[in-house]
């Protein structure tokens, strides 16, 4: 028995594991009752390994096949409606297909979790890894995390479910299209009773699910004279989120224990963001996903490599709602502040940079610079992110891509 006051060790053992497998094996060790999604890459894996786990008796959760991802988004919602944990993912095009749904589900205060197996959106075609998708959808009302490798995935899929059910609001979890879907790592599956331990079994609110017992009325139709303060009600209480999502994760991992395999110190990580650096940085790269780990690698090898050196990096895990108080104390010592964004807000900047420029207005020093990677599923090299190092030092103004 582990002592008082000590974490306990979870029995689950590291494993190798494909991305879209250690998501599937996460979402049968929640146990939702109702799974709807349409095949579209670079999600399927994870679907399909989530039907073959109901086909071979291994779970008893309802699999509904939906003829599109608008459908699949609408049969979470129903079932989310009636009281039902529930769970689908999608990417991309099928993200915007759902865009409405989407809305409703928010608007609604449905506690839905999907994955977001982010990708390129069309024209032109392409099916590899950038983050258009998500940040197409970002003033929806969801919570929006961002994973940078597989067991984040993994431990943000079962924060989310908590967050979710806690205060009625859906959350999205993004991880790179086949970049973590398709690539095998070391990660650590939480068992079922594990889970439960952290997450029971849900059990829906009286009266905030369909009951003919107890009728109530969801999504109703409002008027000029109560729309506004309900759109408010909601983006009051998604900005109330984030205490809830730092509380979460450090309860999470006060109760499972598995990130011995993640062999880095951070100076700052809670649910909200991770910094990894020294404590007056005069450069600061920020992004969010799976470019955290190619950013790792490069600033460990400059500061080692030159003198006085002081190159930090601020992760992003939670996107919506915008952590910018965090994000502002962090950034406040820098003289050059990097923004790398795997998407374009097309016409202005990089999305994230533009959230970061907006909460930045005269509370820091340093000037905020937009660079745009990755577009398309293009590699992000470190010379890409050396260059960038570089580049930010000259205080150009505009957008920058990096390619």
């Amino acid at each position: 028995m582990p002592k008082k006051n000590q974490k306990e060790q979870p029995s689950s053992k590291s494993q190798i594991l494909e991305g879209s497998h250690a998501i599937a094996l996460t979402i049968k060790n929640i146990n939702p009752a109702v799974i709807s999604a349409y095949p579209i890459t670079p999600q399927t894996h994870i679907v399909e390994d989530l039907a073959k786990f109901k086909a071979d008796g291994e779970a008893d959760y309802e699999y509904v096949l939906a003829e599109s991802e608008f459908a699949a988004a609408s049969i979470v919602l129903g079932a989310s409606a009636t009281g039902a944990r529930v769970y689908s993912a999608t990417s991309s095009q099928g993200l915007l297909l759902m865009t409405e749904v989407i809305f409703n589900i928010a608007g609604m205060r449905l506690p839905i979790v999907m994955t977001c197996a982010n990708r390129a959106v069309s024209a032109p075609i392409n099916i590899w890894n950038d983050q258009q998708d998500a940040v197409t959808i970002r003033d929806a009302g969801w919570i929006m995390l961002f994973a940078e490798n597989h067991q984040e995935a993994v431990d943000q899929h079962i924060i989310a479910y908590k967050v979710a059910e806690k205060l009625n609001l859906p959350v999205m979890v993004n991880v790179d299209g086949f970049v973590l879907t398709h690539t095998y790592e070391p990660v650590i599956i939480p068992d079922q009773k594990q889970i439960e331990k952290y997450l029971p079994r849900y059990k829906a609110k009286a009266g905030q699910f369909l009951d003919p017992a107890n009728p109530i009325t969801m999504g109703a139709f409002a008027t000029p004279a109560h729309y506004m303060e309900i759109r408010q009600d909601l983006h009051d209480d998604l900005i109330s989120s984030l205490k809830t999502i730092n509380e979460e994760y450090k309860k999470y991992h006060q109760i499972i224990s598995n990130t011995s395999i993640v062999n880095r110190q951070s100076s700052i990580d809670n649910g909200l963001i991770e910094y990894s650096g020294p404590k007056n940085p005069k450069t600061i790269l920020i992004a969010m996903g799976s470019v955290i780990g190619t950013m790792k690698e490069v600033v460990d090898e400059h500061n080692s490599s030159f003198l006085n050196s002081k190159v930090g990096i601020l992760k992003i895990k939670t996107y919506r709602p915008f952590p910018a108080e965090e994000i502002l104390e962090i950034i406040k010592p820098a003289k050059y502040i990097a923004v790398i964004d795997k998407s374009i807000s097309l016409g202005h900047i990089g999305p994230l940079a533009s959230d970061l420029k907006a909460a930045s207005q005269g509370k820091v020093k340093g000037k905020i610079q937009s660079f745009i990677v990755g577009l398309g599923g293009r590699d992000v090299t470190r010379g890409m992110i050396k260059k960038i190092i570089e580049e930010v030092k000259k205080n150009n103004d505009g957008i920058k891509f990096v390619g």
